[in-house]
């Protein structure tokens, strides 16, 4: 069993220095040039609101996000670099998947009524196969503490335990 466990551990922080890949590419594109925090935000936000977002999280786009969208945009773009680094280098590992399973969440709650009302169910989920899979990564890395296997989290654990 013991073998079993660790070939586990050993693929979640293969997947989480992969998933790392995917967001330190998100982050440095949104915080390296003014696209996205100066525009590219902005056109996002608009869509959501007139018909993607699910209707109690609209008056949230509408009031607190819409205003703030240059600075929030570039604090997108931070948050996507520190989870990228965070599971790159397996360092706070736990506390970025919490930040990285909230910002899935907002964007299943931003793009859920993408492919439109009353069409079958089954398409509102298949619309989310961007946000949900990373959703559930990030829960999977918080329950396995996936720091620990090649990650800094474990090496600092293993120095408080000496």
């Amino acid at each position: 069993m013991h073998a079993a466990s660790n070939a586990l551990s050993k693929t979640i922080a293969l997947v989480r220095i992969a998933i790392s890949v995917f967001f330190l590419f998100f982050g440095q594109y949104k915080i390296a040039g003014p696209g996205f925090a100066h525009g590219g935000f902005q056109e996002y936000l608009h869509g959501y609101i007139a018909g993607s977002a699910v209707g109690f999280y609209r008056p949230v786009l509408t009031h607190a996000i819409l205003p703030n969208a240059v600075f929030l945009g570039y604090l997108v773009g931070a948050l996507e670099m520190f989870i990228g680094l965070s599971l790159l280098l397996g360092l706070w590992v736990r506390p970025a998947s919490v930040l990285g399973a909230f910002y899935m969440l907002n964007l299943t709650l931003a793009t859920w009524w993408d492919p439109g009302h009353g069409v079958p169910f089954w398409r509102y989920f298949g619309n989310e196969l961007d946000h949900l899979p990373l959703l559930f990564l990030f829960l999977i890395f918080f329950a396995a503490d996936a720091g620990r296997q090649w990650g800094l989290d474990g090496r600092l654990r293993s120095r408080v335990m000496r």
